[in-house]
Formats: structure tokens, C-alpha cells, sequence
């Protein structure tokens, strides 16, 4: 499985518990950060968040995150406690004493804590919010030249998968189920229908068409996907269709993406090759006009 890298020297990697942390109007560094054991996060993975990537220093899609990170708060009823200004003035303080460079930017709001264990929403309730940076970690170059192996999976999750919930259990079971397979993902499907991978977006290639699964309950709207998909203007054109597990299998290309993965080619499923097995040609153009949104 070709791994992902960090885009730091391991010699001058930094302590991540030393870094700064924001929690609930507070900085401090994130080793001494500390919630309730009466949060609801804890509890009952009664939160969201989201991961912004930071490329020298500067936010992609922040706008973006922010407007997901609402709408899955509005989804729990969780109240957002910051306004977009507020949360781009944390961001920037995050990273400025990060030192800039390429960071992944983590947040998280959670219901709060409560003064007991109930399933209710309770009355009255401050929302924790944490936020923290941490070196942006990437494909390797491996993966980037030669793709990366994925496996096929049932979707056992919840029916809201459009909420970017920190219930993420099933997520972290069927990762390790690709790890100990040697896959760098699972891609899922329900009744025959694929629907994402367990971190991540799929497309397909087929014959020339970039296809990629339509908003819906059953998928997250992943940020670097809705950014991939905007680049028709630039010669790649996304069509938003659902597309079967056979199609998957039959497939010309097969991408994934996320903020860490960026988009990456899958050339290998199940243990079969893609196409020849290599990346192909509509790939290294979505990589490229990727690298190039990036810099913009």
C-alpha cells in the first residue's frame, strides 16, 4: 500500500501536542487541552467537524468548509458558535503560530457538556468547540506516479453519511479492513449502487465520461471533489451519475479525493488491475489543474 507522506523533514517534524490549540475561547498547547468526560462528543460522538488543508500558509476552500461545517451543525441541531469571521480569525491565528506551510487545519464542535448522561438534547447546553494544526500529510510520490490499491465493501454506515459527523466508527473499521488487506482504501456500495470510499469520494472514467455519485444522504459532499468537479471550464467534465458496481469494476480510471489524498488514481481493485494498471491520461490532467487550483 503506498502510504501517505508527511511534507516535513521527519528531522524537523514538529511535536503535534506541542502545538497551539484553541478550545472553547482559550489557547493553549494541545497537550494540556482538556473536555468533560460528560461532553457529548465523548458520550455519544454528539459533534461535527472538518479538515482544511493549508498550502504555504493559505487556506483552500475555506469558504467552502465553513458553509458544511453549518449545514451539519444545522443537520444536529448544534448551535454554530462562531460566525465565519470569528472561525477564519482562529484559523489564521492556528497558523500563523504554526509557521505557515502545508497544514491540515482540524476543528471540531460538539454539543457540549451536560451535568449527566442523557440521550436529550439538554437545555441550556455551550457548545466545545477545539481547533488545532498538524503537518498536512500527502501521497507519496509512489502512489502519485504508479496509483494505489482499494478493495470493494458493503456500506454498513448510518443512513446521513451527509453529515460530517465525528461518528466515525464504521469508517475506522472498514480503513483498517483495507490497511490489513493492503489497500490504501475501501470504496462502498449498497444494493449493487457505489457509493464512497471510507475516507474518501470516487470517480470513475468511462469511456471519456468523469463520472462521480450525485449528492445524496448516502455520501459526504466532499470539498475536493465539488473543487475537481468546478474544473470543467479547464477541460475536465464531471457528470454527477450514480454508477453500479460493475460500471466501478469495468471502469477505465478510478480516482478517490479528500483533502489529504488530493485526487490519487486507484490501479488496482480488489487485487485486479484498472485499465493497463496504470494512471491514465484523464487523471494526470485532473492532477494537474488540481496542483494549479492550489496555487491559485
Amino acid at each position: 500500500m503506498a502510504p501517505l507522506e508527511r511534507r516535513v523533514s521527519p528531522a524537523l517534524e514538529p511535536d503535534v501536542n506541542a502545538a497551539l490549540a484553541y478550545l472553547n475561547g482559550q489557547w493553549l498547547p494541545l497537550s494540556e487541552a482538556r473536555v468533560s468526560v460528560l461532553d457529548r462528543g465523548f458520550l455519544f460522538a454528539d459533534g461535527a467537524y472538518e479538515v482544511l488543508a493549508t498550502y504555504d500558509g493559505r487556506l483552500l476552500g475555506e469558504t467552502e468548509h465553513l458553509a458544511r461545517l453549518e449545514r451539519s451543525l444545522g443537520e444536529l441541531k448544534i448551535r454554530n458558535p462562531h460566525s465565519r469571521a470569528e472561525w477564519q480569525a482562529i484559523f489564521a491565528r492556528l497558523i500563523r503560530e504554526a509557521g505557515g506551510g502545508d497544514l491540515a487545519v482540524y476543528l471540531q464542535v460538539t454539543r457540549g457538556a451536560a451535568s449527566g448522561r442523557s440521550h436529550a438534547f439538554p437545555e441550556n447546553i455551550t457548545p466545545t468547540v477545539v481547533a488545532y494544526c498538524s503537518p498536512l500529510p500527502s501521497p507519496s510520490a509512489q502512489a502519485r506516479a504508479q496509483g494505489v490499491a482499494a478493495i470493494t465493501v458493503p456500506d454498513p454506515r448510518w443512513a446521513r453519511c451527509d453529515i460530517k459527523s465525528t461518528s466515525l466508527l464504521a469508517n475506522v473499521l472498514l480503513t483498517q479492513q483495507a490497511k490489513e488487506a493492503g489497500a490504501n482504501e475501501a470504496i462502498l456500495h449498497r444494493d449493487g449502487r457505489v457509493t464512497e470510499g471510507s475516507s474518501s469520494n470516487v470517480f470513475i472514467v468511462q469511456r471519456g465520461a468523469v463520472l462521480t455519485t450525485p449528492d445524496s444522504v448516502e455520501i459526504l459532499p466532499g470539498i475536493t471533489r465539488n473543487l475537481l468537479a468546478q474544473l470543467r471550464a479547464d477541460g475536465i467534465d464531471v457528470i454527477a451519475r450514480g454508477f453500479s458496481l460493475d460500471e466501478l469494476r469495468a471502469a477505465d480510471e478510478i480516482w478517490i479525493t479528500s483533502t489529504t489524498r488530493e485526487v490519487l488514481a486507484v490501479t488496482t481493485l480488489d487485487g485486479k488491475p484498472i485499465g493497463n494498471g496504470n494512471p491514465g491520461k484523464i487523471y494526470a490532467r485532473a492532477y494537474q489543474l488540481f496542483q494549479g487550483l492550489k496555487r491559485r
